[in-house]
């Protein structure tokens, strides 16, 4: 890996995650990039027209996204090679009836969706973006929206307010600390929907406040991602966790070249924070359905193909990793230790919170020697519990082969988030390996 590599894919990866502020504009964006490269898109409510060799994606929700190149070989035979992510970060979102006026400020009501570090949240230039369901020639239109400038912030308590807050640690309750300010009430009205009806009208789409039916909006931090480090090594990002993954597979598949014999693909699942349970998550039938219509439509139709293609197939369940925290190395286990810029890391726990086995392992483990990258293992100490993926579920659900990987890091679910540029390249190189 030179550093012209290592420079070139941080450089898109940053860009790639600044494009993406929620899982809409994620799709969005990887839609957009698989587009530019020859995928077309299929749409779930009509008959799908297959050939080998053809490339091709599909959404649901706007907010998950699988896209598949076919091989030259039906799937019944050769079975497919999957990566798996998902699009979703811990953050803050608003709630349906949003606005509140208190103590002379205009506020928004927020919920806390997944696991998100509170305290990294305050005193943030924060910003607004998701989808707005609108009014349009008698039914509803979803439209993406995103203010891209500061819009909100959740302010700190003064330290003369909070004389043990160094020293008792910050205590934050989601209901009463965490709701953003939005503006004063003697400057002026700031009501939610004027607001989204102009930001709707920069792109070019008229709505009044009366035609908003509904929204998705959650909050971002408006910094753009960046490098630091004596040598640039470090990356800083919001949503590393998991976008760098999502990153990682999609490049992985665009850069995989002509058909091969299987089938290659990826699958970015929304909804994995809050334990993938939905239409459009890895506890749904997303990707079930998709397999099963690649199937029919390119396998030699018998009864059974499916379940022939599923014991041909293989997935790689990509989620980042944690680092070793040099400040607080006593909460890693002594013999598994991941560090930044050393690789991609191998998840592994038996009680099946990663779907990691000797077979699957030594499978990875086995690119790796390809790609002359040298895996990393992960295992949490004995006496703590045990973050998943959708590993376990995709293959639960499936009944396919997983292994579970990632990428190091550090400050997980922070509002900023810490990784390193070499990393990213290679992963990418050893997911290339598996799909050629």
């Amino acid at each position: 890996m030179s550093p012209t590599d290592i420079d070139t894919a941080a450089k898109d990866l940053l860009a790639y995650i600044d494009a993406s502020p929620t899982p809409y504009h994620a799709v969005r964006e990887t839609a957009r990039r698989l587009t530019e490269h020859g995928y077309r898109e299929l749409d779930e409510r009509e008959p799908w027209s297959l050939q080998p060799g053809d490339r091709v994606f599909i959404t649901r929700g706007d907010t998950s996204i699988a896209a598949f190149h076919l091989g030259t070989t039906p799937v019944d035979r050769a079975g497919f090679r999957l990566v798996g992510s998902h699009t979703d970060s811990p953050n803050l979102r608003l709630k349906p009836n949003a606005p509140v006026a208190k103590h002379g400020y205009h506020q928004l009501g927020v919920e806390v969706y997944g696991g998100v570090l509170l305290s990294t949240w305050m005193d943030r230039d924060l910003s607004l973006a998701g989808r707005v369901v609108v009014l349009s020639g008698g039914r509803p239109v979803p439209h993406l929206v995103d203010f891209q400038r500061p819009l909100l912030r959740v302010p700190n308590l003064a330290i003369h307010l909070n004389r043990t807050v160094n020293t008792d640690g910050l205590k934050l309750n989601a209901q009463d600390h965490m709701v953003p300010v939005l503006g004063l009430e003697s400057a002026g009205p700031a009501e939610l929907r004027s607001l989204l009806v102009r930001e709707l009208a920069r792109a070019n789409v008229r709505a009044e406040a009366g035609d908003l039916l509904g929204y998705d909006l959650a909050l971002y931090d408006t910094q753009p991602s960046t490098r630091s480090g004596a040598q640039g090594e470090f990356l800083h990002a919001p949503r590393l966790d998991n976008l760098a993954s999502c990153y990682s597979g999609l490049s992985a598949l665009l850069a995989a070249g002509k058909a091969g014999e299987t089938t290659r693909g990826v699958v970015l699942y929304d909804h994995e924070e809050i334990g993938s349970r939905s239409a459009q998550g890895a506890a749904g039938t997303f990707l079930r359905d998709c397999l099963q219509r690649l199937v029919l439509g390119h396998s030699d139709g018998r009864a059974d193909a499916y379940h022939r293609a599923i014991r041909h197939s293989f997935l790689v369940s990509a989620d980042m990793a944690h680092a070793v925290h040099p400040n607080y190395s006593s909460l890693h286990e002594p013999r598994h230790q991941p560090l930044m810029g050393g690789g991609p890391v191998i998840k592994s726990n038996v009680n099946q919170s990663y779907a990691t086995d000797g077979e699957t392992w030594a499978h990875f483990a086995a690119l790796c020697r390809e790609a002359g990258v040298t895996p990393q293992h992960f295992v949490t100490r004995t006496d703590l519990g045990c973050g998943s993926t959708i590993g376990p579920i995709t293959a639960a659900e499936l009944g396919i082969r997983t292994v579970d990987v990632g990428s190091p890091m550090l400050s997980m679910h922070s509002i900023r988030e810490m990784a390193a540029a070499s990393d990213v390249v290679a992963m990418i190189s050893v997911l290339q390996r598996f799909f050629t």
